[in-house]
């Protein structure tokens, strides 16, 4: 299965620079599978979908402020990424830009006195930095770091990242923290819709996911299936998986929720309850045992995030939902219109 088989054109303009004024208010195309029938609403008509016995499986993690800006001592500018904690220390794998002359031992000066030392390269886009900071590193990124927005979402500035992105490229639900990109299909829900749909006795259940910077990575492989997912950690409480297994119908909101319950699937063809990593790649041709219905966004060309959505929605609907969206202006990516698969 060929790479370029999943490339499709979108005009620059048909990327959202900035969410939906109202969260719910966002556009949404509805794809029934069975009929290949495609229909367009607002987010604001995701309840009526549902009713007794459908399961909801939203991801609660949490985008960190994962960004920073810094200044090595030849003064020029860095922007930082940081990626995950090794350990429970002060060092993190962190993705620097540009980082060509980034040497090990060099130190990176931060705002209010702090600063990160360069320990080690571990690959072409990674390293490891000590950060040096005034009390603990995650109280550092709440006052001086940025929303890790996605690089196709442009700012004037620094200071334009910290206010509005940081409340909005978040969802409502979000509790764990741990994501350096959000769970975007999650953004669209308000508490208006989320009582709409308990009133209509739908069931809510939550798991984690933290969504690493793989999901900015694209299939570069020239087969699909050469390709390798970075691992992300996930976890599955009892009683989620218990809902899961109980349930109707189950509909998964977003690719994150997807993958945590089809890798807590693959070994017993049911829902099991866990935490660990996955690196679980799906692509047409992958067998669903657990999500029978799917919110997500629109992705990215050639994507791991599209070519999910062709495996669960089939690839030539999908390819022509995508054309219909860019007709008729849906907004894409992160802060743009959703499609619900049924």
């Amino acid at each position: 299965m060929k790479t370029e088989d999943f490339l499709y054109s979108l005009p620059p303009d048909r990327i959202a620079q900035e969410p939906c004024a109202s969260r719910d208010q966002s556009r949404m195309m509805v794809i029934e599978r069975n009929v290949e029938k495609i229909k367009c609403l607002r987010f604001s008509d995701f309840p009526g979908f549902f009713g007794d016995g459908d399961v909801l499986v939203l991801n609660d993690s949490r985008v960190i402020p994962a960004r920073l800006w810094g200044r090595k001592s030849t003064g020029g500018r860095v922007e930082m990424l940081l990626l995950g904690r090794e350990d429970k220390g002060t060092r993190w794998q962190v993705m620097l830009r540009p980082g060509k002359r980034v040497e090990k031992g060099m130190r990176i000066n931060l705002t209010n006195g702090a600063w990160g030392d360069v320990v080690q390269r571990i690959d072409e886009k990674k390293w490891i930095i000590d950060f040096h900071v005034q009390g603990e590193i995650n109280s550092y990124l709440s006052s001086f770091g940025a929303a890790p927005l996605p690089p196709y979402i442009k700012r004037a500035s620094a200071d334009g990242l910290r206010r509005s992105d940081l409340e909005r490229y978040q969802t409502i639900y979000a509790s764990v923290p741990g994501s350096i990109a959000a769970p975007t299909a999650g953004l669209h829900f308000s508490e208006k819709v989320l009582e709409e749909l308990k009133n209509r006795g739908v069931g809510i259940v939550y798991v984690t996911l933290h969504v690493g910077y793989g999901t900015f990575l694209p299939v570069e492989a020239e087969d699909v299936e050469d390709h390798v997912m970075e691992p992300e950690r996930y976890r599955l409480s009892e009683e989620a998986s218990e809902s899961i297994r109980e349930a109707r119908r189950v509909i998964a909101v977003g690719t994150t929720s997807v993958r945590t319950i089809e890798s807590a699937a693959l070994k017993t063809g049911e829902v099991s309850p866990g935490e660990g990593e996955t690196g679980l790649f799906i692509f047409p041709g992958f067998q669903f045992r657990a999500t029978g219905g799917m919110l997500t966004n629109f992705h990215l060309p050639a994507s791991s995030l599209f070519l999910l959505v062709c495996a669960f929605g089939g690839t030539d609907l999908m390819k022509r939902a995508y054309r219909m969206a860019i007709e008729k202006n849906f907004r894409f990516y992160s802060y743009g219109d959703c499609m619900l698969i049924l």
